[in-house]
């Protein structure tokens, strides 16, 4: 048996998390399993969708955190690691200066990758393989600056886009009415032509959705579209202090979950589907799932 590390950092628009896991090779097909997830709150699109730059404050939090991360992963012993910004720092207008200092500063290299490379990065996860291959699936992650969709029907993919609708963007009010069209334009037609249809959801809102619903979480945990109606009446009663308090919410996931909540159910609604899968994966799982493919190329 060899057991093997990566890591993989996400930094977001909302919050930025790093992910180490083990692939442990004990036969045919390698186990993945987590063994460190940290998230920090840093928050990127308050700034980045507002002022379209970062400030030094910002820069500052964003280095400490990449800092602690490298730590982390120096004392873990990892075969490699790949470090992804997505919607925030694809919109701040001084990005290329933030990673230049990062890498200065800490050695670690950070990738601001696109909405199409993010779609195929979650979608490298191939969680559809646990599921039936006779059914049409949509791979749905919300995130604070951009949501990404990914259509894959048979075990094969069909097509993925990026939108720049996410729930910090909700919050700040500069979500454009477009991109709120083009979104339904293209999940009805892209989805037309593929039922029955279900949703797999990825992030934070969806799996803390997942958690109020009582539902039990297995292999194929999922939640129909009316309990995800009704965990979302249910937080909306609630002030933000009281979502904190009582849902037992960090104060920058009270926020963001009602505008998240709100896509998710468009969404279903928009395709039809009754039913979302929430695997708990998200792009750190597809990172390291590529890190580990390009491992065994070089290794053979």
């Amino acid at each position: 048996m060899k057991i093997l590390t990566f890591a993989a950092i996400d930094i977001g628009s909302n919050a930025m998390r790093l992910l180490l896991m083990n692939v442990i090779e004990n036969g045919k097909n390698p186990v993945f399993r987590k063994t460190t997830l940290i998230r920090v709150p840093v928050r990127l699109g308050d700034e980045a969708f507002s002022d379209k730059k970062l400030s030094a404050k910002k820069i500052q939090t964003l280095t400490l955190a990449i800092k602690s991360f490298k730590y982390l992963m120096d004392a873990t012993g990892i075969v490699s690691y790949r470090a992804c910004a997505t919607s925030a720092m694809r919109e701040a207008t001084n990005s290329t200066a933030v990673v230049a200092k990062i890498k200065k500063e800490t050695g670690i290299k950070i990738e601001v990758i696109e909405g199409k490379e993010e779609a195929d990065i979650i979608y490298s996860t191939h969680v559809e393989e646990m599921l039936d291959h006779k059914n049409s699936y949509l791979y749905v992650d919300v995130g604070g600056g951009s949501t990404e969709l990914t259509l894959f029907a048979k075990n094969k993919l069909v097509d993925s886009r990026s939108f720049n609708l996410g729930a910090v963007r909700y919050l700040k009010g500069i979500v454009k009415k477009e991109d709120e069209k083009e979104l339904k334009k293209w999940v009805k037609k892209t989805t037309a032509k593929h039922k029955p249809l279900y949703l797999i959801g990825s992030g934070g809102n969806i799996n803390k959705i997942f958690k109020l619903s009582g539902a039990k979480a297995n292999k194929n945990a999922s939640l129909t579209i009316g309990q995800v109606t009704q965990v979302y009446k249910l937080i909306k009663s609630y002030s933000l202090e009281e979502r904190i308090k009582n849902l037992d919410m960090n104060p920058d996931r009270a926020d963001v979950i009602i505008p998240a909540s709100e896509i998710f159910i468009d969404i279903m609604k928009g395709c039809g589907s009754s039913k979302i899968y929430v695997p708990k994966i998200g792009l750190a799982d597809g990172i390291v799932r590529q890190l580990y493919r390009e491992y065994k190329e070089k290794t053979k």
